[in-house]
């Protein structure tokens, strides 16, 4: 039933280490969702340094996703928005033809707390790439949830066995968040090509093969998966429709190479706009590393 299973790497950023999952060597993307990063868990100290916020920068040719389990964070874009985002809620950002935007830590900076969370990508598919850009947010409310036999959680975005998110997504998918309790099991489905499960905490079992904390497993395509926990577990969904090979390049995706020199050139002549709210400083463009990217699918 598992194809692979890939092991989060860690990644400094100063002052706090991510988990990166996607993209991996040997599988860079799963459906649409081209970029998957655990962040946390941690227990922040009051007065994080300033240097700890993800300052203004900038995306093309994908929608990303904040998702947290614990925790805040400020989101400000060129769009004029100012949103936190909560445990539970959604942060949807599509920046089709190029958006800019920072993530700032002020309340955990102020009173400290945990953080955890996941920041996924979704490549936007062909025809959309270069889409108007868009930010809309999600009270946990608003999205359908899971309370059933030993299992609760959200469906965070697409579609999954007939039930559908509010969230606006541009091609087939699904992303859900399922906590299972001791002893608990939950199918999923074989209704989409590509699909994989991250386990954020706790151990799983899917079709009897031991899945740890940390761990993403890619299924094999056209069969149900069982995924089951006999201590409990937090896991996360997550796959969809192919949408064709990308490239990636700093915080750029495209299915053009000329595209992401484009959007490079871009901002580093001051072409893309900053956030209104949030002006006043910038990540600058690294150093393009190779001499051409290698397209992902």
């Amino acid at each position: 039933m598992i194809e692979l299973i890939i092991e989060q790497r860690r990644r400094d950023l100063g002052s706090f280490e991510v988990g990166r999952v996607l993209p991996f060597a040997q599988r860079r993307m799963v459906g649409p969702y081209i970029f998957f990063d655990r962040m946390g868990p941690k227990q922040i100290a009051p007065g994080l340094p300033r240097e700890a916020d993800v300052r203004p920068h900038p995306h093309i040719g994908l929608s990303t996703i904040t998702y947290l389990f614990d925790g805040e964070i400020m989101h400000r874009d060129s769009l004029g928005s100012e949103q936190a985002v909560r445990p539970g809620e959604v942060n949807w950002m599509t920046a089709g033809r190029g958006i800019t935007h920072s993530e700032r830590f002020e309340k955990l900076r102020a009173q400290g707390g945990p953080l955890d969370g996941i920041q996924a990508w979704v490549a936007l598919p062909d025809g959309r790439e270069e889409m108007d850009p868009g930010f809309w947010h999600y009270a946990n409310h608003d999205l359908p949830v899971f309370d059933d036999d030993g299992l609760t959680g959200r469906l965070i975005a697409g579609s999954l066995a007939g039930v559908t998110s509010p969230v606006k997504v541009d091609s087939p998918q699904f992303y859900v968040h399922w906590q299972l309790r001791a002893g608990a099991r939950v199918s999923l489905p074989a209704e989409y090509p590509e699909r994989a499960v991250y386990v954020a905490s706790g151990e799983v079992e899917i079709d009897g093969e031991r899945v740890e904390a940390g761990k993403m497993a890619v299924l094999v395509p056209g069969k149900a998966a069982t995924i089951a926990t006999r201590s409990g577990a937090v896991v996360m969904a997550l796959g969809g429709e192919p949408v064709g090979p990308r490239y990636i390049d700093w915080n750029f995706v495209s299915s053009s190479p000329e595209r992401l020199d484009q959007a490079r050139a871009d901002w580093a002549a001051g072409r893309m706009k900053l956030p209104d709210l949030d002006n006043a400083e910038f990540i600058p463009l690294p150093p393009k590393l190779g001499a051409k990217p290698e397209p992902m699918s």
